[in-house]
């Protein structure tokens, strides 16, 4: 009598894991479908028996024609909006017209407060018709790893900041946060400006807490001291989304605890930047003449502000672009390791460092 083909011949056959092999078999967890057919093919070949739900050939061709009516939608999910003033408004539309003309549709959802505090999904996301979620200003750690553990691919353009615990269990994309900090610092250096502060909640996000260590990384560097006074990276006690209001007092009360002002800030974005300026000016410090200032983003605003303001300009486009090739990719390849992508930017000097 032949002996009975086992799991573990076909994974051998085919240089597999074991693993793998069985989630093809039993038809269980996250796998490509082209390998999920190949192993079927060999498993029936080989004379398996021991099928979950195809036991021929004509099963096989079965299941192709199950996976060509498969889920088409990109689900986008946010807890907060993205307005024409966000990065993320001009990646989006490209995102868009990349994934439709591949036959996808895509649906924004806004994540509620009960939402997240739940770990529920938003109240309209279908499973069944979401071939992938893409998640933008998705903060929350454990919120966002329940969006791991749903069993759909998941693409985090910006992330919570993953250096508080394990990586996160999928891919991410952020814009090259370090690089240009390194540029602007040695600039001010050369330029004979040494004291040189950093704000911004350097955990509100992996893309500010990237920020905040290629600062700290560019002082060390260029031989700077990096003193912690001149680091404003909280926020207003007793709030944990602090309004504009709130950040401007909390911003205040750091500026006048100062021992003496730091000669340029550079900022976590362009907004913390705006508002740094709008504080500054009630204290009657003037940009560029009394402290210089650098953003992050290149906003509309950075541009339309008095004085323009320096800052480091995020390839939107170019994250579009990424985003669907780093999501289209695991959708067909479940089984990747995943990815950590960063796209370039581009230092902007303007006004407000006396350009």
């Amino acid at each position: 009598m032949a002996e009975r083909v086992t799991i573990q011949d076909i994974a051998d056959a085919l240089g597999l894991s074991r693993n793998t092999v069985s989630k093809a078999i039993n038809n269980t967890g996250l796998l490509a479908e082209s390998t999920r057919e190949k192993i079927l093919q060999k498993a029936i070949d080989m004379g398996y028996k021991q099928f979950s739900y195809a036991t021929t050939v004509a099963g096989l061709n079965d299941r192709k024609t199950e996976a060509a009516s498969a889920a088409k939608e990109i689900a986008l999910f946010s807890t907060g909006p993205i307005n024409n003033s966000h990065f993320a408004s001009t990646m989006l539309d490209k995102l868009q017209r990349e994934l439709s003309q591949l036959g996808y549709s895509f649906t924004m959802h806004r994540i509620q407060d009960e939402e997240v505090s739940a770990l529920r999904p938003p109240a309209f996301y279908n499973k069944e018709r979401t071939a992938g979620i893409i998640c933008a200003e998705t903060f929350d750690r454990a919120y966002a790893d329940m969006l791991c553990g749903m069993g759909t691919p998941v693409l985090f353009v910006d992330s919570p900041v993953t250096a508080l615990g394990r990586p996160l269990q999928a891919d991410c994309l952020y814009m090259e946060n370090e690089a240009n900090l390194y540029s602007i610092v040695g600039e001010m250096v050369r330029r004979g400006k040494k004291r040189i502060g950093f704000i911004g909640e350097h955990l509100h996000c992996q893309s500010f807490f990237e920020r905040y260590m290629g600062y700290r990384k560019a002082m060390y560097l260029f031989r700077q001291p990096c003193l912690e006074e001149y680091c404003i990276i909280g926020h207003k006690e007793g709030t944990k989304i602090a309004s504009t209001e709130d950040y401007r007092e909390y911003l205040l009360e750091s500026f006048q605890r100062l021992s003496a002002m730091p000669e340029v800030f550079l900022c976590a974005n362009d907004f913390v930047a705006l508002d740094a300026l709008a504080v500054l000016r009630d204290m009657g410090l003037s940009v560029p003449e009394d402290v210089w200032l650098c953003g992050f983003d290149d906003s509309p605003e950075s541009k339309v502000v008095t004085p323009s303001l320096t800052t480091i300009h995020i390839h939107s486009q170019i994250m579009g672009f990424s985003a669907a090739q780093l999501l289209l990719s695991r959708i067909k390849e479940p089984s990747l390791n995943f990815r950590t992508m960063h796209t370039e930017t581009t230092l902007i000097y303007r006004k407000s460092t006396g350009d």
